[in-house]
């Protein structure tokens, strides 16, 4: 469970999602169990490269289509 004082608000294709505040773009793939080696993800209408998702921290009101 994420407390509420640690969590941040994105929208994930589209619908609202609570995830850590300090969250990365392969944490978000890795709690939907979404495996990396086949996906495509855009992050606030940027297409990411695969090996950055671990990198990629998310925030507050981030768009992310998977």
């Amino acid at each position: 469970m994420i407390d509420v004082q640690d969590a941040i608000q994105i929208h994930v294709n589209g619908q609202a999602q609570t995830c850590r505040c300090d969250a990365t773009v392969a944490d978000l793939l890795r709690d939907l169990e979404i495996r990396t080696e086949r996906v495509a993800v855009e992050l606030n209408i940027e297409i990411l490269d695969r090996g950055t998702f671990g990198q990629r921290q998310l925030t507050e009101g981030d768009r992310v289509e998977i």
